[in-house]
């Protein structure tokens, strides 16, 4: 009995020794996290600013209500000097629409912040890294994905997202994400290691990652920062954040001497973009002469009806009169 219970010890001090070790290699950043409580003292969230439509819950940050033309975004105001790192957010995404809704929302590690714009509610030509949730399709050419989809985006401030094609054109890699008025909760994790972007998600209720793609050759400056932003337009849904949570990842020495604060963000790898079908051009008519046209066309047709009548009537009475 002696023996097994020293036995028994040297194993759990065995386990505490390989936890903490894990402990000591990934470990969560507090000034770059988002829990409850949100709020600080007053109207203030601790370590983050928020713009626009953003409201600031007891059990949630709402991006965007269900209401049209509407932009809000969440915004780290530490920049972040990791070198590897892993983004986790607890997110959510519903509304009343069951066939049309959007826009959609994106995830930001951008050199600029707060600054309002038409790409889900930032700006365009940033530099940085985007993952993009898009959940209504606006492109006209033929679709090898559903939508909700997600992407990722490497920018160095040259590049332009085009809504017309769902940034086809600029995208690294993305995958279908069943995530829009579910029941359960839904996550999002964005990892960033040795030069690799790797994007999963758990959106089944499984309590385990599902990787959603992985691209090599990305390299991202250090000193950026972190973001939530979120739009409807025609189309609506209410863009929901429930937590943000950075871990620093295990770095080599020989890497973390390394000086990327002044590094361009750049991609070795996209995917190649769809072809580009253009909208048809709207008629030139406009809807009270379309209304006049088709009104003397119908008239047109009755006139033809009643004159054909007429004339099988006068037709018939003439091959009467022969038989008097």
């Amino acid at each position: 009995m002696f023996l097994r219970a020293i036995a028994l010890h040297a194993i759990a001090l065995l386990l505490v020794a390989v936890n903490g070790e894990w402990n000591t290699k990934d470990y969560m950043k507090r000034e770059h996290s988002l829990m409850k409580p949100y709020q600080g003292s007053g109207m203030t969230v601790p370590f983050w600013d928020f713009m626009g439509s953003t409201m600031v819950t007891s059990n949630y940050v709402r991006i965007t209500p269900d209401l049209q033309s509407a932009q809000g975004s969440l915004w780290n105001t530490v920049p972040c000097n990791v070198r590897n790192w892993e983004l986790q957010v607890h997110l959510k995404i519903h509304g009343k629409g069951k066939d049309l809704f959007g826009d959609g929302m994106a995830i930001w590690y951008a050199k600029d912040r707060m600054v309002p714009g038409p790409v889900f509610g930032n700006m365009d030509y940033h530099h940085g890294l985007a993952v993009i949730i898009d959940t209504y399709s606006n492109h006209n050419g033929p679709h090898n994905h559903q939508h909700p989809y997600i992407s990722a985006m490497i920018n160095n401030g040259t590049l332009h997202y085009d809504h017309d094609r769902d940034g086809t054109h600029t995208q690294l890699a993305g995958c279908e994400a069943k995530m829009r008025n579910v029941d359960h909760d839904t996550y999002i994790a964005i990892r960033y290691e040795n030069d690799i972007l790797s994007v999963s998600t758990d959106m089944e209720n499984k309590a385990a990652w599902k990787e959603c793609f992985s691209v090599r050759g990305i390299r991202l400056p250090t000193g950026y920062y972190f973001g939530i932003t979120a739009a409807t337009g025609d189309l609506t849904d209410t863009h929901d954040v429930l937590s943000v949570r950075l871990f620093e990842l295990d770095t080599p020495n020989d890497v973390k001497d390394e000086d990327r604060s002044h590094i361009i963000p750049q991609a070795s790898f996209f995917e190649p973009p769809r072809d580009h079908v253009d909208d048809p051009k709207p008629s030139s008519l406009g809807g009270v002469k379309m209304f006049l046209l088709m009104m003397v066309g119908a008239i047109a047709i009755i006139a033809c009806v009643v004159f054909s009548i007429m004339f099988y009537q006068k037709h018939q009475e003439n091959n009467r009169k022969r038989f008097y």
